[in-house]
């Protein structure tokens, strides 16, 4: 069965093709994928639970249909390779006409550009394999060029001739990037015409669910990121890999242009306990074992990655990444992983005490750790009194760490990306007397409360909150609430920005996830976009532009609501000047926050750069430049803790692989599964723990008069 057409995406289309004369019709063409007749259903059902259901309420007009114009554009070519700015004027025609379309349940209008596009794609890949070997012969890499970094400043190009310059700098780059790592010639030829055939093939296998999906997601985002379509297959693979996401190598992946880049690491899964990935990481290839032939994997689609780093537990996988801070794209790394499944007692809360020295007094400061808030909904139904949460096991700790004699109590966020909101509630209820703990407003403007009822007893001792960029959700709502009610210092670097509510909507052909609350915290201020700026900051390990919530497109704004009624517990606001002053007195003094901040600067500077030169000989000297650059970093930390210089950066990778493997044959003591072992190399949680220790000092001085 066929979608009828309305008389004007019929003569729209018409006017198209008879427009597109140099765009050479074949047969794929004529046999171009068209949406379903289910296609039409799900949309109009879409719209409707969009227009009901959706947390911010749009007009499906003009507006919206220029935007969901160039969205699509966007999604189906980000880096403006394919197409030429005449396509685009040609496809303009329906720049204004989509939204009638969407609210008719018409798709013909999307399926038209997804055809434009994909020829031109076709063409392209089919003339950059059958010229690939002449070109990289062609190639003088004594001239004197360069490329963009950034393709989201690039214009379309104007001309044919435009776009071939622009796919030979494209090859020329990935040529010399290949040959700085090691890669001979023929090699070269090889991964690269491989590449190209496998994005050629991958485009021709694409179905009409593909095209659908891509369409109607440039549609929903507009809404909010958080809020897409899922078709039948594509829930079924979100479903299984929710079911997975403790298995495997523990890492939340996404695709970004022609790459899979890391989002997140799953706490104490075999991904963060290697200790050299981290968020926005780009993973180029992929090997099996210790020695397995490592795989081009640029290009590929998500779910053909995922494929070949998932195996069985205990099994090797080896992953060739962009590091999110290397100073180009020919700084790479190759990282080995054995594959294992996370163990619950590693997503749970632990304790540690921290014991520290000041002015040759020891202080004890307890720790405790919370990867993610966490309830056991299962054993909570059963009625097993004995049920595990994230409140249970924190108060439990609380009350260990205390008998022990500590002074004051860290809560560990960071990397928490969330979890049950409940449990955000009920842990903020263990430091607070009473009172409302988080606000959450609806689409219909409605605004609900939780919070902690008088009666139970609670912790009023002095507290810290450690945060940092990968700190979202419900971890910003306790942070939050506990820096609203002054009831602890904030410490680290600016939160997530994660303060919307999702629900997943099951529709007649696949499934809605879609925003449908936002959070606000006990101020009035929303989590969202902004996150929690903490009292105290750190350096900032993760890049605020690369990583968090600012950095999705149409990501819902900051705003404010009226503040909720409650208390103050203590006057932190007045202590915070004395606290800062001496932060950055130990941080000036400490050799492993001078070298962090020289790390962050060199980051800055690599940031700075907006081109990549395509001469061998400048970009050989770009690369020993940073290196020169990082050895005197690493050489400066050396010889303020009085160790040997080092030649060169060559000579830190092997005294780091001696001291990994005397590591690993020194004997662990056996801790219980609630005490985390202490790690002498986290400089920001010894740091926090002379903040609380100040903080401690601070009250007592206040107490004394």
């Amino acid at each position: 069965m066929k979608l009828m057409k309305p008389p004007f995406a019929a003569a729209c289309i018409a006017a198209f093709i008879a427009s597109t004369s140099s765009l050479s019709v074949s047969a794929k063409e004529v046999n171009a994928l068209k949406p379903l007749p289910v296609h039409s259903n799900v949309t109009e059902e879409i719209v409707d639970t969009l227009n009901s259901r959706a947390y911010q309420k749009l007009d499906i007009d003009d507006d919206l249909s220029q935007q969901l114009f160039d969205n699509y554009l966007k999604a189906l070519d980000p880096s403006k390779s394919y197409l030429l700015q005449s396509d685009i004027d040609r496809l303009n025609l329906y720049r204004d006409k989509l939204d009638n379309q969407l609210k008719d349940g018409k798709l013909e209008a999307g399926y038209a550009i997804f055809t434009a596009y994909e020829k031109r794609l076709e063409e392209r890949l089919e003339k950059v394999i059958s010229e690939l070997p002449q070109t990289i012969k062609s190639f003088d890499f004594t001239k004197d060029e360069s490329i963009a970094i950034d393709d989201k400043a690039r214009k379309w190009p104007a001309t044919m001739a435009e776009a071939d310059d622009l796919w030979r700098k494209r090859i020329k780059s990935s040529v010399l990037s290949l040959r700085m790592d090691g890669k001979d010639d023929k090699g070269i030829e090889e991964l690269l015409l491989k590449r190209y055939q496998h994005q050629l093939k991958r485009i021709t296998q694409l179905e009409t669910e593909d095209v659908y999906q891509l369409y109607i997601n440039s549609f929903t985002q507009i809404y909010d990121p958080h809020t897409n379509y899922l078709s039948p297959r594509s829930s079924e693979n979100f479903k299984i890999n929710m079911s997975l996401s403790l298995e495997g190598i523990g890492a939340v992946l996404t695709k970004e242009d022609e790459y899979v880049k890391i989002v997140r690491l799953v706490h104490s899964g075999p991904a963060e306990k290697t200790g050299q990935l981290q968020p926005a990481d780009r993973i180029i290839g992929v090997g099996q074992n210790s020695n397995g032939k490592i795989e081009d994997v640029i290009g590929l689609r998500l779910d053909e990655v995922v494929d070949k780093i998932r195996g069985k537990k205990g099994s090797t996988v080896r992953l060739e990444v962009i590091p999110v801070d290397a100073e180009s794209i020919d700084k790479t790394k190759v990282v080995t992983i054995v594959r294992d499944k996370v163990k619950l007692e590693d997503q749970s809360a632990q304790k540690q005490m921290l014991e520290l020295y000041d002015n040759g007094k020891l202080r004890k400061v307890g720790v405790i750790s919370v990867p993610t808030f966490y309830i056991d909904f299962a054993e909570l139904r059963k009625g097993n009194p004995n049920y595990k949460s994230t409140t249970r096991d924190v108060s439990k700790l609380l009350a260990e760490l205390t008998a022990d004699g500590a002074e004051g109590i860290i809560i560990d966020l960071r990397e928490n990306g969330g979890g049950s909101l409940q449990e955000a509630n009920e842990l903020t209820g263990l430091f607070i007397e009473s009172g409302p703990t988080v606000q959450i407003r609806n689409g219909n403007n409605r605004i609900g409360r939780q919070g902690k009822m008088p009666g139970k007893p609670y912790y009023d001792g002095p507290m810290l909150v450690m945060i940092n960029r990968m700190s979202a959700s419900a971890s910003e709502i306790f942070a939050g609430a506990i820096q609203d009610y002054r009831r602890g210092v904030i410490v680290g670097s600016r939160s997530f920005g994660k303060g919307t509510v999702q629900s997943l909507m099951p529709l007649n052909h696949g499934e809605l996830k879609i925003t449908e609350s936002k959070f606000y915290r006990i101020s009035g201020n929303s989590t969202q976009h902004r996150g929690v700026i903490p009292d105290i900051k750190f350096p900032a390990i993760y890049d605020v532009e690369k990583v968090g919530e600012s950095t999705l497109d149409d990501a819902l704004p900051w705003d404010a609501i009226a503040p909720a009624r409650h208390k103050f517990y203590f006057e932190i606001t007045s202590i915070v000047p004395e606290l800062k002053a001496l932060h950055q007195q130990r941080m000036a003094e400490d050799p492993d926050f001078v070298y962090l901040n020289d790390q962050l600067a060199a980051r800055e500077l690599i940031n700075a750069r907006n081109t990549i030169p395509l001469n061998e000989k400048a970009r050989l000297q770009l690369k020993e430049d940073n290196e020169k650059r990082m050895l005197n970093i690493e050489n400066k930390k050396r010889k303020a803790k009085g160790l040997e210089l080092l030649a060169s950066l060559d000579d830190k990778d092997k005294i780091d692989a001696k001291k990994e493997k005397e590591k690993a044959k020194e004997e662990k003591p056996k801790l219980d599964p609630d005490t985390k072992a202490f790690d002498e190399n986290d400089i920001y949680l010894t740091e926090s723990g002379y903040i609380l220790v100040d903080v401690i000092n601070a009250f007592n001085k206040i107490a004394q008069h």
